[in-house]
């Protein structure tokens, strides 16, 4: 598995195009057919001649990554895709299918997490490796093979999943530069957003690089102890230091920059916390999300604000002038919170070992 070439690596896909005497537009069509048509790795070799389909079948990986578990969600239109890695590592992403016909895919970036916020599961989990471009890429490839046969394609592509997309910059902008090029998967960059828990320079060196592409930060408090508490990461990079990257994303970027702002019980939830959030993002350009909080195991004290408390806390914020939004939580029957199932299938493949 380890010699063959990936399709997500341009450079080598090339060289075996030339050591054939292949055409590059063959090339280019069998990867508008994987990339852009999502009719899987058969049809895309069809695009070649039968001597060099051979080679390319036999030589070429079109999935680094083996689709695990699918999951669907029995109350609304989420569903979970578990993949495995060569390395044998799990890593999730989530098909949210919206009323309006619309959908999105959320994916991850890394396998585990550093960050380590306290709500999250996959911070429960450390941090194992960063996933390369084609890992990341074949996410979305798989995803739209799965829903294809739904008449559907996914519309917008969230780095929301597993991993802070930002402790792995690089692969991150070899994923950007794919997704949003005419001869990769030509996919407008306005419906990229990256979710980042607050790295300013990367935020900022992401904003000037792709202006397009949407950023939200995954604020959940202004009072620094508060953010410190629940974000370790916060120690770094004080509020202050957030504020001043959304106001020069501002002055970069046409998008408002979202803030994801997590609403836990008795922690960030009071009208005082609305009122010094509407105060802290006064004079920006940005739409807060408010986020039922999905409970985890690895965080029993943490409990979701009811929906009366989420209801004022808006109320509070559009009083200030505030676009705001309750998001509706989705596939809470399906661990759809990042890292949960992933944890879940770990539990059940230790104790099997251990038998």
């Amino acid at each position: 598995m380890s010699d063959l070439i990936s399709l997500y690596n341009t450079n080598a896909v090339d060289a075996l195009r030339r050591e054939l005497a292949l055409d590059p537009h063959l090339v280019h069509r069998l990867r508008t057919v994987f990339w852009k048509k999502f009719a899987g790795s058969e049809a895309a070799l069809e695009e070649l001649p039968l001597h060099a389909r051979e080679v390319f079948a036999e030589r070429v990986q079109f999935h680094p990554l083996e689709l695990d578990v699918r999951r669907d969600s029995a109350e609304d239109g989420a569903t979970k895709l578990v993949f495995r890695t060569a390395a044998d590592q799990r890593i999730e992403s989530v098909l949210l299918r919206a009323g309006t016909g619309r959908t999105a895919l959320c994916i991850s970036s890394q396998v585990g997490c550093a960050a380590n916020c306290d709500f999250c599961a996959t911070g429960k989990m450390g941090f194992f490796a960063n996933l390369n471009a084609g890992e990341m890429l074949d996410q979305v490839v798989q995803a739209n093979e799965q829903i294809r046969g739904e008449d559907r394609t996914v519309r917008n592509i969230v780095l929301m999943g597993m991993g802070e997309p930002f402790h792995n910059e690089e692969n991150v902008y070899e994923v950007l530069d794919t997704l949003t090029a005419g001869r990769g998967f030509n996919h407008p960059a306005s419906r990229i957003l990256i979710s980042t828990v607050g790295i300013p320079e990367a935020m900022l060196r992401c904003g000037r690089r792709y202006p397009s592409v949407n950023l939200a930060l995954s604020l959940h408090s202004v009072r620094q102890e508060v953010r410190e508490r629940i974000i370790p990461l916060a120690k770094k990079h004080p509020v202050d230091e957030l504020r001043q990257a959304i106001v020069e994303l501002n002055a970069i970027q046409p998008a408002t920059v979202m803030i994801e702002y997590l609403m836990l019980a008795g922690v960030n939830d009071s009208l005082e916390d609305a009122a010094e959030l509407a105060g802290y993002l006064e004079s920006l350009r940005v739409h807060v999300n408010l986020i039922p909080y999905n409970p985890i195991e690895g965080a029993p004290q943490l409990e979701s604000s009811p929906r009366e408390v989420r209801d004022a806390f808006a109320d509070h914020l559009k009083a200030a002038g505030l676009t705001t939004t309750i998001r509706y939580s989705m596939g809470a029957d399906i661990e759809a919170a990042c890292g949960q199932l992933v944890q879940q299938l770990e539990r059940k493949r230790k104790a099997q070992t251990a038998r």
